[in-house]
């Protein structure tokens, strides 16, 4: 059956493509999830307004995630953890806790956006990168400090 994707599917293709997939890969998945839209003579006029669509929606998303972006660059989270001798801090600063000090600041941030290479372990700031999108990324200020 041809289709026409309304959005861009991994190993499938891109928005307003034309493929030859399975009957029932297109009843089954992609037309009940409005994915696709079955390819007759009328929907093939239509492929420019789907392409339309994708492309406010795309440019919509970015100005809403630099948004996103501008405000995490401007502020800064301050991360008290428990210390010992030598300031060995007990535990660790993970994106968990990032993003729980981020939602105290009213940003809703997913942990597995925040890029932290491993824990951490030790006092001092940080810069900690967050992937809000595939090309935009901002960086947090983020403060250890002992109790």
């Amino acid at each position: 059956m041809k289709v026409i994707l309304k959005d861009d599917i991994t190993d499938l293709g891109g928005c307003g493509d034309v493929v030859e997939v399975k009957d029932g890969y297109a009843r089954n998945y992609l037309i009940p999830r409005n994915l696709a839209i079955k390819a007759t003579k009328s929907t093939l006029k239509a492929i420019e307004e789907i392409k339309k669509q994708k492309r406010m929606r795309d440019n919509k998303r970015m100005r809403t995630m630099e948004l996103l972006a501008q405000k995490i660059e401007k502020s800064s989270c301050t991360a008290t953890v428990a210390v010992g001798e030598d300031d060995k801090v007990f535990g660790s600063v993970t994106t968990q806790t990032i993003s729980e000090l981020l939602k105290e600041k009213g940003l809703e941030i997913e942990r597995k956006k925040i890029l932290l290479e491993e824990p951490i372990r030790a006092l001092g700031v940080y810069s900690i990168p967050i992937k809000l999108d595939s090309e935009v990324t901002a960086r947090l200020k983020l403060w250890v400090v002992k109790k």
